[in-house]
């Protein structure tokens, strides 16, 4: 399937998450079979030089269109599109008044997602949640030729727990012509039948510490060798190997050493020790 730049072998990809999506973790979902990944949030302003070594889809988030040009001249070469975050339902968001918290301000989010639409001729796309203003918001995207929407149908209220509202979105489906990816899908069988109902999937908690959910069996090893290849911190590594014990025997266990550990090469040892 082709939209705009993109060809994708695949209906399913990474969901844009601050914490898991380092450059290793892509770098390894991508290896596994997914066709698409996504950084997590990223300011425009920020002077710190992005990761792109997947060509990931690099998701913006703001609530004003400074620093957003030349932030898109800088990096569109590296990446294979760009997305806008309007719906992170973080405390820090609901604070600065952006994600999720400025979506009753259409004349602002018109002004970004105008901008960042004529700045790139690659794939963009808008993350939207389940509120008042998803329609009119929807609506907008399509009227500004945005390529698609990924919509995660809890409200900012709910964060990430409690039922998710399918119906929303399908209802939101069968209102908009553009392609709808739906987000937070939070069991494996559930794949196949929401591809049945949306364009396209991506997978965020089902993904945490497991890129082999996108086809590929992948070790820890290979996050280790990625992690220092690109010198993610110590901090970081540690952190996903927590998350990679998902699932394996004595989990709870391993979790309790792993979080006592001062250095990588203790990590490695209990890694080594275990079946990851």
């Amino acid at each position: 399937m082709k939209i705009r730049n993109l060809d994708l072998h695949s209906k399913i990809f990474l969901a844009p998450m601050l914490e898991p999506n380092d450059i290793a973790f892509r770098l390894l979902c991508k290896k596994a079979g997914c066709t698409l990944t996504w950084t997590g949030m990223t300011n425009p302003l920020s002077k710190k030089t992005p990761q792109l070594a997947d060509k990931p889809i690099l998701q913006l988030f703001g609530n004003s269109t400074k620093g957003i040009k030349d932030f898109i001249k800088k990096y569109d070469d590296q990446v294979s599109g760009w997305d806008f975050n309007l719906g992170c339902p973080s405390k820090l968001s609901q604070k600065l008044k952006h994600g999720a918290f400025m979506t009753n301000d259409i004349e602002k989010i018109r002004d970004i997602l105008n901008l960042i639409r004529s700045s790139t001729d690659k794939f963009f796309s808008i993350k939207i949640r389940k509120s008042q203003d998803t329609l009119a918001i929807a609506k907008l995207a399509e009227q500004l030729g945005i390529d698609a929407i990924s919509i995660h149908a809890r409200t900012a209220s709910q964060g990430y727990s409690g039922e998710i509202d399918y119906d929303f979105a399908l209802a939101l489906k069968k209102q908009i012509k553009i392609p709808i990816i739906f987000s937070g899908i939070s069991k494996q069988k559930d794949i196949k039948k929401t591809l049945k109902d949306f364009d396209f999937v991506m997978l965020g908690r089902l993904a945490i510490g497991n890129p082999g959910i996108f086809g590929q069996q992948i070790t820890f090893d290979e996050y280790l060798q990625l992690a220092n290849q690109y010198k993610i911190p110590f901090r970081q590594i540690k952190y996903q190997a927590i998350n990679w014990t998902k699932g394996i025997k004595n989990a709870s266990g391993i979790r309790q050493k792993l979080s006592q550990v001062k250095t990588q090469q203790h990590l490695e040892k209990i890694i080594n020790l275990t079946t990851f």
